[in-house]
Order: C-alpha cells, then sequence, then structure tokens
C-alpha cells in the first residue's frame, strides 16, 4: 500500500544546520506531519505498516526540513517524532532502557529513574506540564480511565504490565506526577529468581508443593519488595487444568495458564457512578466456578470475602499484603476487615484467619536494593486468642558490604510442616531432608 499522502514543504524553510535546536525542531517536523498526512487514508493500515509508511513521511520531511543533519541525529529525530505520535514521547525512551525498575516524574523537568537499587536524576525532560498531561491522558484513556480536576488521582497500566500511579494538580503542587513500576513483557521467571538469590532451590520445591497441593497462601511485603514478581512466579506452578480467576485494580498479573479469566476493578464515572470495587468483583467470582482466586493486592473489606473464599471450597487461592513481617500481615488483614465496618470479634477474626491461611510468603526489599524471600511460615491453628505460626524457612541478613548492599544466607529452621500429609495425598514428594536444620546454599 503507498503511504499516506502527504505535501512536502515548498517554503525552504530549513533551520540552516544548527539555526534551531533539536526539540524546537522536533516540534516543527511532528507539526507538519500532523498538517501533511491524509488521515482519511490511516485507518487502512494497522500496527507495524502504519509506522513504517509514516517513518518514510516524517524521513522525507527531515530532509526537508533540515538536510544538514548527521545520521545520528536524524536517526534520533526519526524516532522521537514517531513516539510522540505513536506512543508515550519522552515516556517511551524510559520504558525502552533496560536496568530500570522505577520511573518517577516530578513535574517535566524532573525525572528520576530506579536502577540496580539506587536513584538517578535521568536526562529526559518533557517540555512542559501540557505535554505531560497530554502523555499521562493518553496512557489512561486506553484503559477506559481518566485523570482529570474532577479525578486528579489514578492508577492504570501501560501495554507493556507497568504499573502508573499519577497525580496531578492542583493536588500536586509541582505539576503532574507520574509513578511508573516497571514490569517486562516476559515476567521473571522461578529461574531468574533463583540466580538473583531471591530464595533457594530447597525453598522453591516447598512452594511448588504448596500451590499443586492447593494450599492457600498469603505474600506479604512492603512496597517494592517484590510481592507481584513473586506471585506471578508463583502461579507457574498451578495446575493447567484449573479455572483461575485473577481480581485487580490494575492488572499486572501475567499468567501462563490456559483458562484464566481477569477482572478489574472500576472507578466511579464523572457523575460518581458505576464503581466497581474489588469486594464486588470477589463476590461475583465466587459465583463463577473458580478453582483458585487471585486477588492482586488485598488493601481493604475484600480482605473479609478473600478469606471467606479460602474457607469455603476455594482452595489454592492467594493474594499479596503490604506488611513487614508475617505477624504484621494478620494485624493488617484485621485492620483492614475493621475498616471495612464489619463488626466481627476480634477472636472470631481470627479463628477465620488461621483456618483459612495456610502459608505466609515474607519478601523484603534490604537495604542497597536485594529482594529476599525472608521467610515462608506456616500458620497452624488458634491458642486462645493468638494465631500461632511457625516459621519453615527465612533468611538472616549477616551484615553490609563496601558499597551499603545487605547480604546474609538462608537457613531451615529445622521445622517440619504440618501440612506434609496433604502435599503427600497430592502426589508431592519432597526430599527426606529438606527441613534438617542448616544453612542452605553453602
Amino acid at each position: 500500500m503507498a503511504a499516506p499522502s502527504f505535501t512536502p514543504s515548498r517554503t525552504g524553510r530549513g533551520t540552516g544546520g544548527g539555526e534551531m535546536d533539536f526539540e524546537s525542531l522536533k516540534r516543527l517536523i511532528h507539526g507538519r506531519l500532523v498538517e501533511k498526512l491524509d488521515l482519511s487514508r490511516l485507518g487502512d493500515l494497522e500496527g507495524d505498516t502504519l509506522r513504517r509508511e509514516i517513518r518514510l513521511v516524517v524521513e522525507h520531511l527531515c530532509d526537508t526540513e533540515n538536510p544538514l543533519l548527521n545520521r545520528a541525529e536524524r536517526e534520533r529525530l526519526i524516532e522521537e517524532v514517531l513516539d510522540e505520535t505513536f506512543g508515550f514521547g519522552p515516556l517511551e525512551i524510559l520504558l525502552k532502557e533496560q536496568g530500570i525498575a522505577d520511573i518517577m516524574i516530578n513535574g517535566p523537568k524532573a525525572v528520576f529513574v530506579e536502577k540496580g537499587g539506587r536513584i538517578y536524576k535521568h536526562e529526559v525532560t518533557f517540555r512542559d506540564n501540557a505535554h505531560l498531561l497530554q502523555i499521562l491522558d493518553r496512557i489512561v484513556s486506553r484503559v477506559g480511565r481518566r485523570c482529570d480536576e474532577s479525578n486528579p488521582m489514578v492508577d492504570a497500566r501501560l501495554p507493556d504490565g507497568s504499573r502508573l500511579n499519577a497525580i496531578i494538580p492542583p493536588l500536586a503542587l509541582d505539576g503532574p506526577s507520574l509513578t511508573i513500576r516497571k514490569f517486562g513483557s516476559k515476567p521473571l521467571g522461578l529461574e531468574d529468581l533463583l540466580k538473583f538469590g531471591a530464595f533457594t532451590p530447597e525453598m522453591a520445591l516447598l512452594l511448588e508443593g504448596a500451590i499443586k497441593a492447593r494450599l492457600n497462601i498469603i505474600i506479604s511485603g512492603g512496597t517494592g519488595s517484590g510481592k507481584t514478581t513473586l506471585l506471578n512466579t508463583l502461579s507457574s506452578f498451578v495446575q493447567n487444568d484449573h479455572r483461575v480467576i485473577t481480581i485487580e485494580d490494575a492488572a499486572e498479573l501475567q499468567l501462563q495458564q490456559e483458562h484464566v479469566l481477569r477482572l478489574e476493578t472500576r472507578p466511579a464515572n464523572i457523575e460518581g457512578k458505576g464503581r466497581v470495587s474489588a469486594t464486588d468483583l470477589v463476590k461475583n467470582a465466587l459465583r463463577m466456578r473458580p478453582d483458585r482466586v487471585i486477588i492482586g493486592e488485598c488493601r481493604g473489606p475484600e480482605s473479609l470475602d478473600m478469606l471467606q473464599a479460602m474457607n469455603t471450597g476455594h482452595e489454592g487461592s492467594m493474594t499479596t499484603i503490604h506488611a513487614n513481617t508475617p505477624r504484621d500481615a494478620v494485624s493488617r488483614l484485621e485492620t483492614m476487615i475493621s475498616m471495612g465496618g464489619f463488626d466481627i470479634p476480634l477472636k472470631a477474626l481470627r479463628q477465620q484467619f488461621a483456618a483459612a491461611v495456610d502459608l505466609i510468603i515474607q519478601v523484603q526489599r534490604l537495604q542497597g536494593g536485594p529482594r529476599k524471600m525472608t521467610y515462608i511460615t506456616e500458620v497452624l491453628n488458634m491458642e486462645q486468642e493468638t494465631v500461632v505460626m511457625q516459621d519453615i524457612f527465612r533468611f538472616v541478613q549477616d551484615g553490609v558490604d563496601e558499597n551499603s548492599k545487605a547480604f546474609g544466607h538462608f537457613e531451615a529452621t529445622g521445622v517440619r510442616p504440618s501440612f506434609m500429609s496433604r502435599l503427600e495425598g497430592a502426589g508431592v514428594k519432597l526430599p527426606a531432608n529438606l527441613f534438617q536444620h542448616r544453612a542452605l546454599g553453602k
């Protein structure tokens, strides 16, 4: 198919080889592109074909407006104009750059990234607040959300699965603020996490057996500790013939099973109507014949519905929660359920937790950036008014190296889990010495 029609500039107004700075030239060519394209023909082209054809137009405009650009400048200019036209403008550079874990934008001229556990200021900038808002609107509109003065905070996801949170003026005083947690199109697998030293093969064996035996699991940890990454990895052990329903505020999970139904909450519209909460989705999911329910993160009243699902025939369900220790995870669930307005005696609530949850996996981001699975803790039962738990594996920090990076070792506590009969009943065979008290990986 022929390229979309355009009319070359006949004015001869080139930049004179340096009379115009790079950003001004980019804006000029982007404006020329919008003016000259035959938009009625763009609908006939799709995806890569459309980008290739538009690239030809941009190349011609570059040669017309400034034929003195060197090859590197010309290629950079073409790519940035294409990103501005089809993608997310300057944000595309950050999304493509390898090694970036988080992108933090504090207004158009203050862009920071996290690489290797440390935060650096990046050279990428946006023209002004309007430019940054335009990019933000392009992101959120693709997933049916909005961010404006009446709704100045938003959670959304990017096409590659990365999670975005944005807050704009008047709440953000220095301009629109965007925070992006990057997720690759290919999620980290078990081998990747083992290579990074997040946990040991012995711990992986236990977790694989626990998931195949349909134990209910909570992944607990602080912000940025790797909860979602671990949940994605563990989900690879779920049997392929199980019907799995996932519930999230902004879809991040990338399950590899064939039979997965993904649900996402919805905020209220501009009239304050139409909101669908995680609680609504959990209640509806239980009517959809799930084998397992996976909630991306419990952060409110849906926590009670999740516990009830675990107690009513949906074994093998999983969720994540923000907490610093396994014991804190119990307290946080109690707090979230209480804040939901449920008048449940504390003892009854703890009994339900002890009956529903089998394992708590604690993950932590240590000083200097390494992420470790610090505890695998079994939930046993209730004794009087206390939930009884026991650690099976744990991470012991030995110190901090010359680069201010924490290091340590994993160890088996010597405790044999009480759910071993359930694993054996599911056909899971673990080595006899797996739980012998010792340091692992030494």
